[in-house]
């Protein structure tokens, strides 16, 4: 369960940075969900912010996690 978490917690961390990369360079398209969602448009980099922050808190709060 804890390795799940952490995975999870990965995949939200690489979305947010790679959203933030798409907003600063324009590339990453293919990798940036928050990009594709159109109800999300300019509030994409916030968005992204958050999405770095709560990633890094659920790799962090993995170890929290009882296997």
């Amino acid at each position: 369960m804890k390795k799940f978490v952490e995975t999870i917690g990965f995949v939200v961390f690489a979305q947010g940075a790679a959203g933030l990369l798409h907003e600063w360079t324009g590339s990453f398209r293919l990798w940036a969900v928050v990009a594709k969602l159109d109800f999300l448009d300019g509030y994409g980099l916030f968005v992204n912010i958050v999405l770095v922050v709560t990633g890094g808190a659920v790799m962090i709060a993995a170890d929290s996690v009882r296997t």
